[in-house]
């Protein structure tokens, strides 16, 4: 794992070999909860972006790498596009979308099999003309009568000049394997800008964070608002004569309302408690280290709603 960078250039200064090798831009887009980032774990083959029924789990550029071969694949999760609130935290989730979307080598506009809604038609007119674009009709396995899916997908050509259609699982290896293949004919021949064994730009203390977020969110349920954050105060590595590898982790829980506060915290701490567990349990075989996570559950009203503290959270 790297420390934080952009995707785009070298992750270090060496200059990697570059006979035969191809390398590109694969951004993935649609709109909220379609499946975007349990597509993008599975094209890295390893979890890195957070998932949860929530919907707008995913609020960053998450950048995910895969190398096979002589082909690097560096991924581009973005947040699902919102289209029903106007909040500072929207509109700057929105102009990562927008921003991700004309910088590419291709676009994996994602979304579900048989189903286009007015927020999918949303997402679908941000695309540039000149980029190829591949329908991913997720959630295939979803689906119980595919003979209906042919007049979908013809529907879909009308709508926009899709170079290639691919109805998959997620889940499904074997179609996993083949949308990689199907990619890599799109990405330009050029040095790898990734050492082969990275397999994301974001630094830990990020991937913290965000891990944290996916617990609260998972067990929390459909009651606290999507509004809620994950502050990472600190992250440090310390020695010990124990183990290999020991981080220490700080954070702070933000929520708009005192009853948010009191959900998370739940009867005798129990709530708060079994998020921490599941975070430090799940850091722990990403980092291979020995973690210990101190959190806490802060109150900050309206903060989605104000432009400079959105920012101060770490939101563009």
């Amino acid at each position: 794992m790297n420390t934080e960078g952009e995707a785009g250039a070298p992750a270090t200064g060496e200059e990697p070999q570059s006979a035969g090798q191809r390398c590109g831009l694969v951004a993935i887009v649609g709109k909220p909860n379609v499946g975007k980032s349990t597509l993008l774990n599975a094209l890295v083959g390893q979890k890195i972006s957070i998932t949860s029924r929530k919907a707008q789990t995913t609020r960053h550029r998450i950048t995910g790498v895969r190398t096979e071969g002589d082909t690097q694949f560096v991924f581009v999760d973005t947040p699902g596009f919102q289209t029903k609130h106007s909040s500072a935290l929207n509109r700057s989730l929105n102009k990562t979308v927008t921003g991700v979307i004309g910088d590419v080598d291709v676009v994996l506009f994602v979304v579900e099999a048989g189903s286009f809604t007015l927020a999918d038609a949303k997402v679908l007119a941000l695309l540039k003309p000149g980029i190829p674009a591949i329908l991913v009709a997720n959630k295939l396995d979803m689906v119980h009568r595919r003979e209906e899916l042919a007049p979908w997908l013809r529907d879909m050509q009308q709508r926009h000049a899709f170079t290639e259609f691919m109805p998959l699982s997620a889940k499904q290896p074997k179609d996993i394997a083949r949308l990689l293949e199907v990619c890599a004919k799109y990405l330009p021949a050029q040095p790898w800008w990734y050492s082969e064994d990275e397999l994301t730009d974001r630094s830990e203390r990020f991937m913290a964070g965000e891990m944290i977020r996916e617990k609260l969110f998972r067990l929390t349920g459909d009651e606290l608002p999507y509004t809620s954050t994950v502050v990472v105060d600190k992250f440090e590595e310390e020695p010990s004569p124990k183990f290999k590898r020991m981080v220490r982790i700080a954070a702070t829980i933000v929520v708009e309302r005192d009853n948010h506060k009191a959900m998370i915290i739940g009867e005798g701490g129990e709530k708060l408690k079994r998020i921490g567990t599941e975070a430090r349990q799940e850091l722990e075989q990403l980092f291979d280290a020995k973690v210990y996570l101190q959190m806490f559950v802060k109150v900050r009203s309206g903060w989605a709603d104000d432009e400079s503290r959105v920012r101060s959270f770490g939101y563009e």
